[in-house]
């Protein structure tokens, strides 16, 4: 009998390393066809698990409590499995270079657990290489087993969207890849347990790995030229939602649009690209382009800001300003890698320190990573400016009347308003005399 039957037959376990947006899930998924051990060294985050609490809030308190999942932050639980799943972050250090620490990380304590006949499958993103060449030896020298002899690797690029509820693990087509034939065989079969749109079969490791890191670096390039566009359409005094409405008539114009592009993915894969790119010589001219436009939207939707502002006459020195949103998405409660942050540290250079809602945020990474605490949205009053952000459920809903009493003025030609989403009706506001301004 094979691994991929004493899984499905429950003599052997499945472990996911890491349970936080992508782990977790998967972890849940697999629990409804296997016994699945879901480790993560956060005990408190594992005690939220085990009191039926999802922080995440992919899967839901209630599903969280219904699981089989047996959450552990006990390294030493890792023994009992023989297919282990790793699912951490590959974040950028600050010079944007790959953070590998926790993938690192992970293989170490995967290693020092490993027993022979097992198969290790990553799905963090990383640049072609890193599994066979940054974790095997890391797996081989904490457990002292020998790769290919003693236990086999694969890759598995996740593809879950944070706070999607459409494109989810099950419907998401999985790319699945192993170090031989056999071990190929084995992972696409235990990810077709859940799978239901299928799995594909990648030709080698590196090709997985490179396919994964190429998808959210093309969304990136396609969000630059947006963003760019957007620049020079301001310029010109062209809104460019309705040039791209207008653009989108022809069948295979891309729907991309302008936007604050952050998180753990779309952000940071595009690095990882790179930084391998140099290393064998070659020098990213429209990646790193691209990443370059991104990076700066944040500052250039902060000089808006003052600039809208003085053209409503209000002086910036004492100007109150609100931003709606702190998230790097809409309706998911994760902060990590938040360009939001940007317009903050821009707005702090003019001497502006804004107040900012987000209902979704989670709270505590918010004060624990960026000392950011938020405000009620009741609580909002005042304003000389509003800085729409996050298209959350509980922002899309706001009506006129709703921004009018976050306001200081009584006049709107003074109300200074941002929609960085394109939300809100633009030409409902001009005309009610605010300074409505988006990208």
């Amino acid at each position: 009998m094979n691994l991929y039957e004493k899984i499905l037959n429950r003599e052997e376990k499945i472990s996911l390393v890491g349970l936080g947006y992508v782990g977790m899930p998967i972890a849940v998924a697999f629990a409804k066809k296997a016994d699945v051990i879901g480790f993560d060294l956060n005990s408190k985050k594992i005690q939220l698990y085990k009191e039926g609490i999802d922080p995440t809030k992919e899967v839901g308190d209630e599903v969280i409590s219904k699981t089989t999942v047996e959450f552990t932050s006990d390294e030493a639980k890792l023994r009992e499995a023989k297919f282990h799943i790793v699912a951490v972050p590959t974040p950028v250090n600050d010079n944007h270079t790959p953070d590998l620490t926790p993938v690192e990380s992970a293989s170490a304590i995967v290693g020092r657990n490993l027993t022979k006949g097992s198969i290790v499958v990553y799905e963090s993103t990383v640049y072609p290489g890193v599994t066979e060449d940054v974790c095997v030896p890391i797996l081989e020298r904490e457990s002292g087993l020998k790769c290919g002899v003693d236990f086999k690797v694969g890759y598995s690029p996740e593809r879950i969207n944070p706070g999607d509820k459409v494109h989810r693990l099950e419907t998401i087509v999985k790319i699945v890849s192993g170090m031989d034939e056999e071990t190929l065989d084995t992972v696409a079969k235990v990810y077709g347990l859940v799978v239901d749109a299928g799995v594909y079969r990648a030709e080698s490791i590196k090709v997985a790995e490179a396919a994964k890191v190429i998808e959210n670096s093309q969304r990136d390039i396609n969000i630059a030229f947006m963003n760019e566009l957007s620049i020079i359409f301001n310029k010109m005094g062209i809104d460019t939602q309705a040039v791209l409405r207008a653009a989108g008539t022809k069948w295979n114009f891309l729907g991309f649009y302008p936007g604050l592009v952050g998180g753990h993915c779309i952000g940071v894969d595009p690095y990882y690209l790179t930084y391998k790119a140099e290393q064998i010589g070659y020098h990213s001219q429209i990646i790193l382009a691209g990443r370059r436009i991104n990076d700066d939207m944040g500052k250039y939707v902060a000089e808006n800001v003052v600039k809208n502002l003085i053209q409503a006459d209000i002086s910036i020195k004492n100007a109150k300003v609100a931003i709606l949103g702190f998230t790097f998405k809409e309706n998911c409660p994760d902060t990590r890698n938040t360009k939001i942050m940007d317009i903050v540290r821009e707005l702090n250079e003019y001497g502006i320190n804004p107040v900012i809602a987000d209902p979704q945020a989670d709270s505590a990474e918010a004060k624990s990573h960026y000392g950011i605490e938020f405000e009620d949205i009741s609580d909002i009053t005042g304003c000389d400016a509003v800085v729409l952000a996050v298209g959350h459920d509980e922002f899309t809903n706001l009506t006129q009347a709703d921004f009018d009493r976050m306001f200081a003025s009584d006049d709107n030609s003074k109300r200074v308003l941002l929609d960085i989403k394109g939300i809100l009706d633009r030409e409902a506001y001009e005309k009610a005399g605010y300074n409505y301004w988006r990208l």
